[in-house]
């Protein structure tokens, strides 16, 4: 096992496999779901559209899919919401979390893939932005403008989902959630409201890392920054590499300049028990200055470099962190620096469909949490410079789905008693990240001191509990 002293990782498991789920869907205010649906036909205008159709409708399809297979539910309906006022009480935004249930249901899915607009407003610099989008299409649509906006890192991410985390850009603009200045949302009681700082502060916190406990967004206003092209791609070596990786990344960690970031892990492959090591290197302006990168660069005879000058949309699209769709996928999350304990669990799991295992470091500046001074539902303290770490499990059949996930659990937790037992104290205080987090996080160990302000608010927002028909972490 080799020992790192600065971070943590990603472990995934995946196999391309549909499955359904035979599960009898639960009562809405003791209405069976496809009497909800009937009603649901009725009320919306002409603007909207739902099918029953469980196979062959792309309505349905698109509705229900999920990058993830183990995440995927049939659902007895599917509405695709054409305007707020047609937004019912359960919604499908692009998706993001991997846990079953979050972005999916067995009753009526509710699709915002019509809320699909990318407007840019030069005089204020800022984007309002649909929902129902994936970030590769409001990178294409703002590139020709000359600005981008801070979403997520990789191909196929949701805005609806991902509108909380990190971004190649969050060291120098902070998170994602940091850069929102207002929403346009639906809120429990159907009314639609435009929550910003100064109308409802309180509602405006809980909607900064809160996820859908508070209604329903329909449009989201951010900040928008100039976008010159970037350099930066993927490194990808074998196993007589890892000291040179680790060495790399160790050296990576004294950089200061917040143009620069890199992800980097180790994969393992089952097919030929052979150890990966994956660099993606990414920098804010045509050509790093010297000395950033050097000792990734360095790294001799790489299984495949694609490094290169290029467009910010063209780096998103060639990282191959999201080549695992239509896999069955866990994912969970460490804040302390990194232990690789990956070839263990690739080997334990090996005869469990296993496709990879991967765990990876998300290395960022230990000020990132700093550019936003207001307090915002996650995270829930800005002071301590933990960063993100991911356990990325891809496997191919269901029936394998609890020694995955249990896998993940037990890894996460290996690691970040390590840590504490290396002396990392602050790994205790560290919030869980929720979008990494498995099902049965504890509330707590994500949202912190916060939660209580959280449950006040949700009580007062929604008296009625109508968002508790949703998926997801619920306050």
């Amino acid at each position: 096992m080799t020992v790192l002293s600065w971070k943590t990782f990603l472990v995934s498991v995946c196999l391309p496999l549909v499955i359904g789920t035979a599960v009898t869907p639960p009562s809405i205010n003791g209405i069976l779901p496809d009497a909800v649906c009937i009603q649901i036909s009725k009320a919306i205008s002409s603007a909207s559209e739902l099918t029953y159709t469980t196979t062959g409708d792309p309505l349905y399809d698109k509705g229900i899919f999920h990058y993830a297979i183990s995440s995927t539910q049939n659902a007895t309906c599917v509405v695709e919401a054409g305007s707020p006022v047609d937004v019912g009480k359960i919604v499908k935004g692009g998706g993001h979390i991997a846990n079953q249930g979050f972005s999916s249901t067995t009753g009526v899915q509710i699709s915002m893939f019509r809320f699909s607009e990318v407007n840019y407003h030069p005089a204020s610099q800022t984007v309002d932005i649909g929902p129902g989008l994936i970030w590769d299409n409001v990178y294409a649509a703002l590139q020709p403008l000359g600005v981008t906006a801070i979403g997520g890192r990789v191909t196929g991410v949701g805005v609806a989902g991902y509108t909380l985390g990190y971004s190649y850009k969050t060291n120098q603009f902070g998170l994602a959630v940091d850069n929102v200045l207002s929403y346009q949302l639906v809120k429990p009681d159907g009314s639609v409201v435009t929550v910003t700082k100064a109308s409802d502060p309180q509602l405006f916190f809980g909607l900064k890392g809160g996820h859908n406990n508070f209604g329903i967004v329909t449009r989201f206003t951010v900040r928008a920054f100039p976008q010159t092209q970037v350099w930066g791609g993927t490194i990808v070596s074998d196993a007589s590499t890892v000291d040179a990786v680790t060495a790399a990344t160790l050296a990576f960690q004294t950089n200061t300049d917040p143009k620069a970031a890199a992800i980097v892990g180790f994969s393992w492959n089952p097919t030929n028990s052979q150890l990966t090591a994956l660099s993606f290197l990414f920098y804010d302006a045509p050509t790093p200055p010297p000395g950033i990168f050097d000792g990734f660069l360095a790294i001799q005879s790489p299984i495949s470099s694609d490094i290169s000058t290029r467009d910010y949309l063209n780096l998103i699209q060639s990282a191959p962190l999201n080549a695992t769709q239509g896999t069955r996928y866990s994912a969970t999350r460490v804040n302390l620096w990194l232990i690789i304990e990956m070839k263990f669990w690739g080997q334990a799991l090996a005869n469990k469909s296993e496709i990879s295992v991967a765990y990876l470091a998300e290395l960022f500046l230990p000020n990132i949490y700093s550019h936003n001074s207001d307090q915002t539902a996650y995270p829930p303290v800005r002071n301590i410079p933990f960063k993100p770490f991911m356990l990325d499990y891809n496997w191919n059949s269901a029936e394998f789905d609890d020694d995955w996930h249990n896998a993940a659990v037990a890894s996460s937790a290996h690691i970040r008693n390590v840590a504490v037992a290396q002396g990392q104290k602050d790994v205790l205080r560290s919030p869980v990240y929720p979008n990494y987090a498995l099902a049965g996080t504890p509330l707590k160990d994500m949202f912190g001191d916060n939660l209580p302000a959280l449950r006040a608010l949700k009580a007062r927002v929604d008296p009625g509990n109508v968002m508790g028909l949703t998926g997801g972490w619920k306050f």
